[in-house]
């Protein structure tokens, strides 16, 4: 863990083990995790398939409940199940835009009932506003998703996920599942709205590139444990302390982290 002063810390893990199954079953996940986020940045967890990194966004949201260790948003400890304050500074944003949008409801109801489950007023307003943030607008709210390109339904669960105005997000892979040059569009979005919200990232992905992009700092995990962290500027000049994190890197030659700049 770093020595971050306390008040900028928006997300700390420590310690944290994530298991699954029971008896002679069980397996563990995630072994001993621990990092810190501070405020405003965009920090970036990757590794290989099956490494860890998703189910560390698992156990913060509370989908994964067998767990050891402490996690803390915003110096206030998690335990338990996570209550309406939790989501209302906490969202995710999953990584299939197909998956995560029901089919038969349109864009205004996906957006409108987690503001009337939390009691927003203003309903219509916050709508075209997120709307308009994620650069879709008004002219979308009565649509279905099956009305709507990949990139356009990332793009409403990127809105679903500011509607109540959280101040982290968590995106697991939030662009595995689009073409190329879409993916350069929803990660500009996304470092746009984090500039202009003050917003926090946990990052997961397995593309390095969209991590080079994205993140100042970058946690590298591998078989459930972080095997280090390192400066995004480390890894672009491939400079890692980890023999790991050097694999990855090489196995990863080519990949170009100015392909997604504006």
């Amino acid at each position: 863990m770093s020595t971050q002063s306390s008040s900028e810390v928006a997300i700390s893990v420590s310690g944290l083990s994530v298991f699954f199954g029971q008896g002679k079953d069980l397996m563990q996940a995630v072994d001993e995790v621990s990092f810190e986020v501070k405020r405003g940045s965009s920090f970036g967890l990757v590794g290989e398939s099956g490494s860890g990194k998703s189910t560390v966004l698992k156990a913060i949201t509370g989908l994964a409940t067998d767990i050891d260790g402490v996690m803390a948003i915003n110096g206030q400890t998690l335990e338990g199940k996570r209550d309406k304050t939790f989501y209302s500074t906490v969202q995710m944003v999953f990584q299939d835009p197909y998956a995560s949008l029901h089919p038969r409801h349109t864009i205004d109801r996906v957006l409108s009932e987690p503001m009337k489950l939390y009691g927003i007023e203003n309903i219509e307003k916050r709508i075209v506003e997120v709307l308009e943030d994620v650069g879709l607008g008004a002219a979308f709210r009565f649509r279905y998703p099956h009305q709507l390109s990949g990139g356009q339904r990332q793009r409403v669960a990127i809105a679903r996920a500011l509607v109540l105005n959280p101040s982290i997000l968590l995106l697991d892979e939030p662009t595995s599942a689009l073409d190329v040059s879409v993916q350069a569009e929803i990660l500009n979005l996304l470092a746009d709205l984090r500039d202009e919200h003050g917003l926090t990232y946990i990052l997961v992905s397995h593309d390095l590139a969209v991590v080079a992009h994205m993140c100042e700092d970058v946690a590298v995990m591998n078989q459930g444990k972080l095997v280090e962290i390192l400066h995004v500027d480390q890894m672009r000049d491939m400079k890692p302390a980890d023999p790991y994190t050097q694999e990855l890197l090489t196995a990863s030659m080519g990949y170009d982290a100015k392909k997604y700049a504006t």
